[in-house]
């Protein structure tokens, strides 16, 4: 069987500190998974190749290095696309090399992603990105506001009014805000931490049996709600009986991407408050959510699957001859 390319130095490093494996029986774990060796041969009959890694850590290797694999070959594919487009700079390669994280992988090439139709691209094609960027810049220039947009009024470009203009230029603002990736961290942090699974029964839901009657009306913190209830919202939305969402206090996120953006007040500040909270109200909240019903998904799916998994093997080892306990 075909090795595969191996891990940079650096990632494997860092799979041994964060599985707290040592790196040379790591190393000899991965080899032999590329070899074909299934996690219970190599835990039974490796150990002295492994240092005695048992099957638990072993397994946890095999996870961590799936997912890395797959980031390299994203992050390559990335690299690839952004040089390609002439928009690679030093300090952005080096980002995109340095993070161990897809997620934060994909915030960082979004901006350069082919992108479909919005509204941010029309204000662009109508020539008004000029005025976006003096709003980003938050620094006086030789004219007012309202005079620099009256610059961009043209009834050939379908620019009306100043308010037009304005309006376009926030739309440019705002998808700049959701493009960043430090803005998206951050959201993602807080929703995690701060945020609040509501379920509430779907209009003319049929259970029959009432089998999610305690999460009609269910509220609980994202960052403690248990596996076998996030798992029961789930199969309670994917059986139309349920829907759910994950909630902040309406102005927390607001003001926290206020007080990241916003620096020196001018004429800007009133149509850059209102490009934040666009950018909030119709980008990044339900792509946030997205994110962290994703995250939240695969946390309690892995509880779950460790939970059968610690089940079974008492079950196992009950019924072994002269053993009542592993």
């Amino acid at each position: 069987m075909s090795v595969q390319n191996p891990l940079p130095t650096p990632i494997l490093v860092h799979m041994a500190g964060a599985l707290n494996v040592p790196l040379r029986g790591m190393a000899s774990v991965i080899e032999l998974l590329d070899e074909g060796g299934t996690v219970p041969f190599i835990a039974r009959y490796r150990k002295e190749a492994t240092g005695n890694l048992d099957e638990v850590q072993i397994r946890g290797i095999e996870e961590k290095l799936a997912y890395f694999r797959e980031l390299e070959q994203r992050r390559a594919a990335v690299l690839a696309s952004v040089e390609e487009q002439g928009k690679l700079t030093p300090e952005l390669r080096a980002r995109i090399e340095a993070t161990l994280e897809k997620g934060e992988l994909e915030d960082l090439y979004l901006p350069y992603k082919p992108k479909r139709r919005t509204k941010a691209t029309i204000a662009r094609e109508k020539g008004l990105e000029p005025l976006a960027i003096y709003l980003w810049q938050q620094a006086p220039g030789e004219m007012g506001l309202n005079d620099l947009a009256a610059t961009f009024v043209s009834a050939e470009k379908g620019v009306a009014s100043i308010d037009e203009a304005l309006e376009g230029a926030r739309h440019i603002v705002a998808e700049m805000i959701s493009e960043t990736a430090d803005y998206r961290k951050g959201l993602r942090a807080m929703m995690h931490d701060e945020g609040v699974v509501v379920s509430r029964k779907s209009q003319d839901a049929v259970d029959e049996q009432e089998k999610f009657k305690m999460y009609y009306d269910y509220r609980e913190p994202a960052a403690k709600i248990p596996s076998h209830r996030m798992l029961a919202i789930r199969r309670g939305e994917s059986e139309n009986v349920l829907y759910f969402t994950i909630e902040l206090e309406p102005e927390r996120p607001v003001m926290w991407l206020k007080s990241q953006i916003l620096r020196e007040t001018g004429d800007w500040t009133p149509q850059l408050e209102l490009a934040i909270e666009d950018c909030w109200q119709r980008m990044l909240n339900s792509s946030i959510q997205t994110e962290v019903r994703l995250e939240l998904k695969k946390r309690s799916d892995a509880e779950a699957i460790r939970v059968f998994k610690e089940n079974l093997e008492i079950c196992c080892c009950r019924r072994l001859p002269g053993r009542s306990a592993c």
